[in-house]
């Protein structure tokens, strides 16, 4: 199977975990995508949606499916969202496609989050994948030096502004052994808004596309 078949494949099976007369938390990605045309299909079963981005919200919108506000919406009983890559653990690395704070915001607000990947997106420990962290702007060069002292080699995502008006700075170079207490630290670090370390909020399953259909990890 190619990997946009290993996508769809786990996006359709997350919607197993869609319950009637509720409000769907939704990510942001090329996995989420295929589990928002499959939601399309049951939209008629669902309230509606909160959206972790434009792009997302646009798309939800074009299959008529009604986005709301998360502050009108409250707690949600289901997140569905992909990940740029995941320990057995379920911490994730996340905001490849830049949209990590609004991620963060609606993976708080639910009560089970569904990670969706391909296979290729499970390690032993996270850090491969360069760690997106967005900052307000003039915090930039001030940042980029606290994660250099954190042992990463952060590089500006040039010409990417975020939905919140923000930058994102990859961090190359890092291996990350304790995702909890490196979560912590470059979030108090003054002009980040957040990090794409899921790990105080991890997910609580993952549905992993393989060759061999899907696999479920829970925590």
């Amino acid at each position: 199977m190619t990997q946009d078949e290993l996508k769809r494949l786990v996006g359709e099976a997350a919607l197993d975990y869609v319950e009637d007369d509720t409000i769907v938390g939704v990510g942001t990605g090329s996995t989420v995508n295929h589990f928002i045309d499959a939601l399309a299909r049951i939209k008629g079963r669902i309230e509606g949606a909160v959206s972790s981005s434009e792009a997302s919200t646009a798309r939800l919108k074009a299959h008529g499916i009604p986005v709301f506000d998360a502050n009108a919406a409250g707690p949600i009983p289901l997140y569905v969202d992909g990940a740029d890559e995941s320990n057995r653990r379920l911490q994730l690395i996340k905001g490849g496609g830049a949209a990590l704070t609004r991620e963060k915001i609606v993976a708080a607000l639910a009560e089970k989050f569904v990670c969706i990947a391909d296979g290729s997106k499970l390690v032993d420990t996270l850090g491969r994948f360069p760690l997106p962290v967005e900052v307000i702007p003039m915090a930039r060069s001030h940042v980029a030096r606290r994660l250099l002292a954190l042992g990463g080699q952060p590089v500006w995502r040039e010409g990417v502004v975020t939905d919140n008006g923000n930058l994102i700075l990859d961090v190359h170079g890092l291996r990350i052994d304790d995702p909890l207490a490196f979560e912590t630290a470059v979030n108090q670090i003054a002009g980040v808004v957040t990090v794409g370390l899921f790990a105080h909020r991890p997910a609580d399953v993952l549905l992993l596309g393989t060759e061999q259909g899907v696999q479920t990890l829970t925590r």
